[in-house]
């Protein structure tokens, strides 16, 4: 088995102990819900695997960066299967170069998950924790942007043109 197709077969056995978690009912209707929701456990830590849910992560970010363009792809389209692991599963941000570039290949691996405005609001507040740590983030976004996807999955321009958007340079294409 090849190490794409092992790390699948993890990120599956994960996203199904996260999945009844991930999909359980809120009710919106209680006044005390978002409470609720924040002070309860982490969904990672409600199923007991957070440990083998960040070492796989790491590993599929490992892969990514070191992978070709072809490897990339085909980890963007595990991430796309397995909805759950992605919903829950991110490293904590340290506030430095490392970490930021960390974040960084989490957002561009996830390729924009289900909604661009997420994933964009997701940077924007990366940005501003790493810029206010004293992180010079402009070349960690143009470095992360070359890795990331061209593809405009949602008509709001694909991760790559996002990235270096967030860099300050205007990207290829129809803008």
């Amino acid at each position: 088995m090849g190490e794409l197709a092992e790390l699948e077969e993890r990120v599956a056995v994960i996203d199904a102990y996260i999945e009844p978690i991930a999909t359980r009912p809120v009710d919106l209707t209680d006044p005390d819900w978002t409470r609720k929701m924040q002070e309860g456990p982490r969904p990672l830590d409600e199923a007991g695997i957070r440990p083998e849910a960040e070492t796989a992560l790491r590993d599929v970010l490992s892969l990514y960066q070191e992978g070709d363009e072809g490897e990339r792809a085909a980890l963007r389209a595990l991430l796309q299967r397995y909805h759950s692991f992605t919903w829950a599963t991110t490293l904590p941000f340290e506030p430095t170069p490392r970490g930021f570039r960390q974040r960084l290949l989490e957002i561009s691996v996830e390729d924009q998950g289900r909604d661009t405005r997420d994933m964009m609001v997701d940077l924007n507040g990366l940005c501003g924790d790493a810029h206010d740590a004293g992180v010079d983030i402009r070349p960690l976004l143009l470095e992360v942007a070359e890795l990331s996807s061209q593809v405009d999955r949602y008509g709001m321009g694909s991760t790559r043109d996002i990235l270096l958007r967030a860099a300050g340079r205007k990207p290829s294409g129809p803008w």
